[in-house]
């Protein structure tokens, strides 16, 4: 008979099994895991998510304004996008999925100009 990993009790049943319960297995799991550092994928993904649901939240409409630092204090990173779309004058739209954003200076004031992705940007 063997020990359970994780409760070091004995466990009872088939020869190979290795822990005594499907508590123990996960929690045992569970705890190698959180051991384990951050992969690049996953901090870059987190980051995704972040920026998306932030854009989201700002951009009720499928256009509008909000100013750099609100979006920064948030957790919002412009170095983490999914794509980006020009325009024909130009402008450079950096897009986290579905939402894109650009900045712009009104007034002495950084701002991001958010926008929802349209059919007609597929085009260009």
């Amino acid at each position: 008979m063997s020990n359970c990993p994780y409760c070091h009790e004995t466990i009872y049943g088939r020869s190979d099994k290795k822990f005594c319960s499907p508590y123990c297995k996960s929690a045992y799991h569970y705890q190698q895991n959180k051991n384990k550092s951050e992969s690049l994928f996953t901090s870059i993904d987190r980051q995704l998510k972040t920026n998306r649901r932030l854009l989201k939240t700002y951009n009720k409409a499928g256009k509008s304004t909000v100013r750099k630092e609100v979006l920064l204090s948030e957790g919002f990173n412009p170095r983490y996008f999914t794509h980006y779309w020009k325009t024909q004058k130009g402008s450079l739209y950096l897009f986290c999925y579905e939402y894109g954003f650009m900045e712009v200076k009104e007034s002495n004031a950084s701002k991001y100009v958010l926008v929802t992705w349209q059919d007609y940007m597929k085009s260009q």
